[in-house]
């Protein structure tokens, strides 16, 4: 047995245990193969953390002679708040100031899913998507800017359909220059 394979099990015991305790019967037909299922389900959407961002941006560095911003804006993600264990999901658009390289697109997209598929919270999600772009670029500037929904807000406590959460984080020149933080928020309006 895999190392994934043990863990998928064990996980799936614990959802037994889980069902038992909430007042299911988890042998009856319908539940008999969730625990499987659901630990499955647990192990693929925190696959965050058996992945490292560094990895994952090295293998698409180029060379580029370019100092204007680039946009990926509006990527989607799904994470699992790390309070309650519900889903958050949303749109991400990260921008950047190259300084002598740039990054295939298709990574910020990998990037993003790092830090998503992992227990996590919004404002935090939005600095490490920031902080790892930056590092691994050595860019003039980062910033990123995330707006979700949160189903610990819609299912449970104050249950407010229409809530949603905008967290922004910059480095670089975007700290000190209010005019590229208003010219990236312009990128994205257009």
């Amino acid at each position: 047995m895999s190392d994934a394979e043990d863990k998928i099990s064990k996980i799936a015991e614990h959802y037994r245990a889980i069902i038992e305790l909430l007042g299911e019967d988890p042998d009856r037909e319908g539940l008999v193969k969730t625990p499987m299922r659901a630990a499955k389900a647990m192990y693929s959407v925190t696959g965050g953390y058996r992945e490292s961002a560094d990895e994952v941006m090295s293998q698409a560095i180029f060379e580029y002679a370019g100092s204007q911003i680039i946009v990926v804006k509006d990527i989607e993600f799904y994470s699992l708040c790390e309070h309650h264990i519900l889903p958050f999901f949303g749109k991400v658009s990260v921008g950047y100031i190259p300084n002598g390289n740039m990054i295939g697109l298709s990574k910020l997209a990998r990037v993003v899913n790092v830090f998503a598929r992992r227990l996590q919270v919004q404002e935090r999600l939005t600095a490490q998507i920031c902080e790892a772009v930056m590092s691994s670029l050595s860019a003039h500037g980062v910033i990123v800017k995330c707006e979700a929904e949160h189903l610990c807000m819609k299912m449970r406590g104050v249950e407010k359909q229409d809530s949603s959460t905008v967290t922004i984080d910059y480095a670089g020149r975007f700290a000190d220059n209010p005019d590229l933080r208003r010219e990236f928020f312009d990128m994205l309006k257009s």
